[in-house]
């Protein structure tokens, strides 16, 4: 989007939203230079933000008491494992993995964040521990990738049967282990 058109909804909607403000940080950034137009759409949205024609929503700050608990018991653990594993464990993976199976616990202040970890370690120590060796087994379980792999074609706009010839060929290359397999189960 560019930034006309986001001061153009920004007027039009009499706010600014973090997404819009971020967007224009964005095309700012990546700018080597901005145009005329740009920077006229710049000082309109300057002007209207200073009368209040249009306003900035704040962006909520809040945090999710859940991640550090999750962070903290995923260290915790991979400490113990790491020295034993000879391959690398990626935290970030792991953690999400686990996250993903947890309650959110958000707080948007330190009293709340104070009341969320003291629930967690009363209520939840347990099931966040099982989460984090899940998460561990499934990291260290996942299938090996290998270079030969590839990914299938995007689609072309003038054929559209690509992904079709890529699956058959794939089935092809494969369909005789598939045979041998299945014979020697009969056998």
């Amino acid at each position: 989007m560019s930034i006309a058109k986001i001061v153009e909804q920004a007027l039009q909607d009499g706010h600014l939203t973090p997404a819009m403000e971020a967007e224009v940080g964005r095309i700012c950034d990546n700018a080597s230079e901005l145009s005329i137009e740009e920077y006229m759409a710049l000082d309109q949205l300057m002007g209207a933000l200073l009368t209040g024609v249009v306003v900035a929503v704040p962006r909520k700050q809040f945090i999710n008491v859940m991640e550090e608990l999750v962070l903290s018991e995923v260290i915790a653990n991979l400490s113990t494992i790491g020295a034993t594993s000879e391959s690398s464990l990626d935290t970030g993976d792991i953690a999400a993995y686990a996250l993903n199976r947890l309650p959110p616990l958000y707080a948007t202040t330190e009293e709340g964040a104070k009341y969320q970890r003291e629930r967690a370690k009363t209520e939840l120590d347990i099931l966040i521990s099982q989460q984090v060796s899940a998460a561990i087994s499934a990291y260290l379980d996942r299938p090996k990738f290998f270079p030969e792999r590839q990914v299938l074609n995007k689609l072309n706009k003038n054929t559209g049967n690509e992904i079709l010839d890529q699956v058959s060929t794939l089935l092809q290359v494969h369909a005789h282990n598939f045979e041998q397999q299945e014979q020697q189960e009969l056998s």
